[in-house]
């Protein structure tokens, strides 16, 4: 494999200009599937810098938002038109970066492009509604303002959609952005933006500022000057921006983790389950958080489950994401990897059986990188640390259950309620689950992970903050209401 000799150095984008930190240093980003390849080299940015990129968000703001929603969405539909141009390179700087296959980081490029279409267009729709008031002679309607400044936290797993789910909408109802992209995907972030600097954004409208999530993430969090924040990660960090943002009283939109189910009937079509189970759970290495952690298993079909499970995992080709005949990367660092080893412990040592995977491939090329099995617990108690926790890993828990009562039952036990499933024939039982699990994602027949651009996204207890990301949803965080009464 071709591996690059020139290493660049990305900057931070402040004000319309690509700039170094004040601290003068940079980390390298290294290829989970190569810990001998380095990316790319980023910042290590202070506070200072992000007080930079700030006031220059602020002072950018005032003439943003008196651009018609129309032009703001113009500009969004050339950021699109570029980012499709560049989709091979900046795919290919994704799978070299956080490890994902190439067919995958594609098409999450690709859904980047159709992300900023949607809310380019969502600039010429409405933004308010006409009132019957109870004065004849007046006129009561509603309009919406931005918040102002937006400071975006995002993490390494979707490092191009999921930025852009937040900025797209942010600057098309009017306000100004600073983004702090994950330090393992600093430098795919930086391609992005480029995109953004070519489309002709007015200075300071976009800045990215890379660096520590207890710097940088922390000093956006804390910034008297960011009137919102927007945050993907881990719970015990999104409650730590989320608090920082409360406090001084600027609005906050956390989406945190899952521990998704999905519940296998019976009477399921067992192949589509399979299917289902493994795309949601072992795609991207499990690194989703709407990934499939816990599998509950009606008895009657839970070994001719099991058995068409281990079969089609035993044919999953793990490797490099460049290689077109990989199915499964890498975990995206090596503090991933350790994360999801040391699960993997605890699931044995507290008492699950092992059946398939649980080491680290060392074979070959596979021992420079990051590489996990796709592994497999059966007799899985719901106490046991890997039911409960979320791993973030290609680790699936497979749970029989008596009744599609007590399935929907143990998988609402959990703290999280991101995304679940349910595979079925019986519309009774879909309407069952529909009406009481307890998740703000909710498939019959379908994957738990996978989410449409043009559709609300969200979870129900410590997965999120309660506002929803995406669709015409997102309109509720990124503006506030006036309601205005007028009479002559």
């Amino acid at each position: 494999m071709k591996v690059q000799t020139e290493i660049k150095t990305y900057f931070n984008y402040i004000n319309g200009n690509w700039v170094s930190s004040v601290s003068n240093n940079v980390e390298p980003s290294i290829n989970p599937a190569n810990r001998h390849d380095i990316v790319g080299y980023v910042q290590r940015s202070t506070l200072e810098d992000v007080n930079e990129a700030v006031t220059a968000a602020k002072q950018a703001q005032t003439s943003w938002w008196k651009r018609s929603g129309v032009e703001r969405g113009e500009y969004l539909y050339k950021a699109a038109h570029i980012l499709e141009q560049r989709l091979q390179d900046i795919a290919e700087t994704m799978t070299r970066e956080m490890g994902k296959t190439l067919a995958e980081a594609k098409a999450e490029t690709m859904r980047g492009v159709h992300i900023l279409r949607y809310y380019a267009g969502e600039g010429a729709r409405k933004i308010g509604d006409v009132i019957p008031s109870s004065d004849s002679e007046g006129l009561l309607f509603t309009t919406r303002v931005p918040l102002g400044v937006v400071g975006v936290i995002s993490p390494w797993n979707f490092p191009v959609a999921i930025p852009i789910w937040k900025m797209a909408p942010a600057l098309v109802y009017g306000n100004t952005v600073v983004l702090k992209p994950a330090s393992e995907t600093a430098v795919t972030a930086a391609k992005v933006i480029e995109c953004f600097h070519e489309a002709g954004f007015p200075k300071g409208v976009v800045n990215m500022v890379c660096g520590s999530g207890s710097v940088v993430g922390q000093g956006i969090a804390n910034h008297p000057d960011i009137d919102g924040v927007t945050f993907t990660g881990s719970n015990t960090v999104g409650k730590q921006v989320g608090r920082a943002a409360f406090e001084r009283g600027a609005k906050y939109q956390l989406e945190m983790g899952g521990k998704n189910p999905v519940i296998v009937a019976k009477d399921a079509d067992l192949d589509l389950a399979v299917e289902g189970t493994i795309s949601g759970g072992l795609r991207s290495t499990g690194q989703k958080c709407t990934a499939t952690s816990r599998v509950f298993i009606e008895r009657e079909v839970y070994e001719p489950f099991k058995a068409k499970l281990l079969e089609r995992v035993k044919q999953l080709k793990i490797g490099n994401g460049l290689d077109a005949e990989t199915w499964m990367g890498p975990c995206a660092s090596e503090s991933q990897f350790h994360t999801v080893l040391s699960y993997i412990e605890k699931g044995k040592s507290e008492g699950a059986k092992l059946i398939y995977g649980g080491n680290r491939c060392l074979e070959g090329e596979l021992a420079n990188g990051f590489f996990v099995e796709p592994t497999i617990f059966e007799d899985v108690d719901l106490q046991m640390t890997i039911a409960r926790e979320e791993i973030f890993g290609p680790v699936l828990a497979l749970i029989q259950v008596d009744s599609i009562e007590e399935a929907i039952k143990l998988a609402n036990d959990t703290e999280y309620g991101l995304s679940a499933s349910i595979y079925t024939k019986n519309i009774g039982n879909a309407l069952e689950f529909i009406k009481d699990i307890e998740a703000g994602l909710i498939k019959v027949n379908a994957e738990t992970a996978g989410v449409e651009f043009q559709e609300p996204f969200g979870g129900m207890k410590q997965s999120s903050s309660h506002s929803r990301e995406q669709g015409q949803a997102a309109i509720e965080f990124f503006t506030s209401i006036k309601t205005v009464f007028v009479k002559a």
